[in-house]
């Protein structure tokens, strides 16, 4: 600060611009954009050049595993034994995609003899992290620490404003060459000479501002902070960890690597482990995992294992994986779309406005084929059940953020474009560098953003309510139909313009207009019913709700 004001400089009037220019941007689209979404869809929803985008994000992956059909294959492993009683679990070269070719597989090979056919020893360094940036450090905390991007911006304000750590909405990697000093000075004195690596950090994205460094602690000597928010002292060990490790040497690792290879069928495993020389970094972040269990045994090559037992596991194929918020935010950053300070606020906002929930999700029961074979003996058989489906704390769209989304898609492609989005944050940056004026950029944009607003008067409820017609009801033979009603998803048996008058049954939450069947329909059509009487004659009664 005292550096600071010893040079003041003029105001850049140019990055005064590009900012105005964002912010009157966001706001025609803000203030225009979700009276439409108002009249067309339901009352109290919004849309926004970032967080519109982030929606189609994860509506448009909750299509992809919805879609997703899974091929099974066979993964081989075998059990070898040691020459001093121990024992080595390798896998093998092959997915068989059958249980018949898996199970032939095996009892091949569990008559073979192996032996050590090439041993690979590599030796490899492992770097630390670059200090943190607001996305890195919101993406670091909900992994580490289960805090919600909100959670850790709220929790960083109190650190910045207590004068614990420096200014947390950045995108720079750099560190001030004090601060850097600092640090050395306690590497040295704390772990050794050794463990000192000073290293100055290059921001790759093109779009970063750089107006400030990287997140770090303001006095790095302070280890932890006194207080009695455990959130702020977690948060602040992360922050110091990640910033002092920046600092310090590589870590040293010696890779190894065991083929084995059967004497008639010339079938592979391979064995892999790797142990640390030196720790370097990772003496301020040990692995989780404990190296000693990666240390490979001192087998010689040509040398003979014996084999325990071959199994091959029934692997389903992955869907992709469902976001969590730390994922959206890397995937938001790495598309070049929003700002440091835009990501906690955005996902905030498509929570609050019920287009994504955050939920864990149960599964359902499933079972998965395990084969085994030892030697001397035939395969054996058995199942394992599993729960499939099921994930824990991921953002899932709900029906009105599907509704929204494919509205947008339709009338408004711009704003949920990737690229168009990514474009107009290269637009702001051209006008921080006066090589476009922010008036153009503005007009260019407002045009055809204008015309699509009154278009979209227009276009009737209907057209917008995503029906989906699901079958026929086979006692009344009429439709019945998905949409999406004035209270929210719902169940329709009949049309409108039917003699009879429509019913309908609220869609409950686990089913959505795009997943639920027909006979899912039909039983929540059938709600209430009459399921008895208690001893006093009074009806008893089946019903969803409260």
């Amino acid at each position: 600060i005292e550096q600071a004001l010893k040079r003041p400089r003029p105001i850049d009037i140019d990055l005064v611009n590009a900012q105005q220019a964002r912010r009157i941007l966001d706001r025609l689209v803000g203030y225009q954009l979700s009276p439409v979404l108002w009249k067309k869809v339901q009352r109290g929803l919004s849309a926004g050049r970032v967080q519109s985008v982030a929606v189609r994000l994860i509506v448009e992956r909750e299509r992809e595993i919805t879609t997703f059909s899974s091929t099974p294959y066979y993964k081989i492993t075998a059990v070898f034994s040691l020459p001093d009683g121990g024992e080595l679990l390798a896998e093998g070269q092959s997915k068989p995609a059958t249980a018949e070719a898996a199970r032939q597989l095996l009892q091949q090979l569990a008559d073979d003899s192996f032996a050590v056919s090439e041993i690979k020893k590599t030796p490899a360094s492992r770097n630390p992290a670059p200090p943190f940036t607001t996305s890195t450090l919101q993406q670091a905390a909900s992994n580490r620490l289960g805090f919600s991007p909100k959670q850790t911006m709220m929790l960083a304000q109190r650190l910045y404003e207590s004068g614990h750590i420096t200014y947390m909405r950045t995108d720079s990697l750099s560190l001030s060459p004090l601060a850097v000093k600092q640090m050395a000075d306690h590497i040295e004195k704390t772990y050794g000479r050794q463990y000192l690596q000073t290293r100055r950090y290059k921001t790759k994205s093109a779009g970063a501002q750089e107006a400030h460094e990287a997140i770090r602690p303001t006095d790095i000597s302070k280890t932890a902070i006194t207080g009695k928010d455990s959130g702020q002292n977690r948060l602040y060990r992360l922050i110091w960890r990640r910033t002092l490790a920046s600092q310090m040497a590589a870590a040293q690792l010696e890779k190894t690597t065991l083929n084995i290879t059967g004497a008639s069928s010339r079938y592979r495993f391979t064995a892999s482990g790797a142990i640390v020389r030196f720790d370097g970094f990772l003496k301020l972040d040990p692995p989780k995992t404990d190296a000693a269990s990666d240390v490979m045994p001192p087998l010689k090559q040509g040398e003979k294992l014996g084999v325990l037992r071959i199994m091959a596991a029934e692997t389903p194929e992955r869907p992709p994986s469902r976001y969590t918020e730390a994922s959206l935010i890397r995937q938001l950053e790495a598309m070049g779309i929003g700002r440091p300070s835009t990501y906690a606020p955005t996902i905030s906002t498509i929570i609050d406005r019920g287009y994504v929930v955050k939920r864990d999700l149960p599964g359902v029961p499933g079972e998965l084929l395990r084969l085994r074979a030892v030697p001397g003996r035939p395969v054996e058989q058995s199942a394992e059940t599993i729960m499939v489906g099921a994930d824990k704390g991921k953002l899932m769209p709900t029906d009105i953020a599907n509704l929204v989304n494919d509205f947008l898609t339709s009338h408004f492609t711009n704003i949920v474009d990737y690229d168009f989005t990514k474009e107009l944050e290269g637009e702001f940056d051209q006008i921080a560098k006066q090589k476009k004026p922010w008036q153009k950029v503005l007009e260019k944009f407002y045009g055809p953003f204008k015309q699509a607003v009154d278009n979209a008067e227009n276009i009737s409820r209907a057209e917008v309510a995503g029906a989906r017609e699901l079958g026929v009801d086979p006692k009344s033979k009429r439709p019945v139909i998905a949409r999406m009603g004035r209270f929210g998803p719902m169940v329709q048996l009949g049309r409108a313009e039917d003699a009879a008058k429509p019913e309908f049954a609220s869609i409950p939450t686990g089913q959505s207009i795009e997943t639920v069947t027909l006979e899912e329909a039909l039983q929540l059509l059938a709600l209430p019913r009459q399921v008895g009487r208690t001893a006093d004659g009074k009806i008893i009664e089946a019903n969803s709700g409260r």
